[in-house]
């Protein structure tokens, strides 16, 4: 199985999460938190779409590239994970530098936030990414579960029920 930028985001937010997507067990679409996020990808710059270039990387679409300026946008709804989504983006930009793509740059927005952050990929983040790869498949392979992990941004994950309904 691949690796993918959701399997990145997951694997630095809850290794549970990440196991139960792994082996397809897939609750986001029935998450109203998950819908409210994908209208605001969808609403929060309309003009997006015309201006820039959708990319199927195969393993991972990224939404908006901007080809002229080498950077890749991210929207998320909020910053609660804020180095998940970080890395993700990072994730993007390692795909992106391996398929012969140098050079590129992130910009992760919070459009409801107001906030917009660089990110760059540095020879670190590379080395750190594939050691994450590394770790997310031998994660992945495990017979059982991962245990839960007690968080407060859980009780608005789309696995809560999996996890904390008993």
């Amino acid at each position: 199985m691949p690796i993918t930028p959701t399997h990145i985001n997951y694997y630095h937010v809850c290794h549970r999460k990440l196991w139960l997507f792994s082996h397809g067990i897939q609750m986001e679409h029935t998450s109203d938190v998950v819908e409210e996020g994908n209208l605001i990808h969808r609403d929060s710059y309309p003009q997006r779409a015309a201006k820039f270039t959708e990319l199927d990387l195969g393993v991972a679409k990224i939404d908006f590239y901007d080809a002229k300026n080498k950077v890749v946008h991210e929207i998320k709804k909020s910053n609660k994970v804020e180095e998940a989504h970080e890395w993700q983006l990072k994730y993007y930009l390692l795909l992106l530098h391996r398929a012969g793509v140098k050079g590129v740059t992130g910009l992760l927005e919070y459009p409801k936030l107001k906030k917009i952050t660089p990110v760059t990929l540095l020879q670190e983040d590379m080395e750190r990414l594939e050691q994450d790869e590394s770790e997310i498949e031998q994660l992945i392979k495990r017979e059982q579960v991962p245990g839960k992990i007690k968080k407060s941004f859980c009780r608005r994950c789309s696995y809560f029920d999996l996890c904390w309904v008993e």
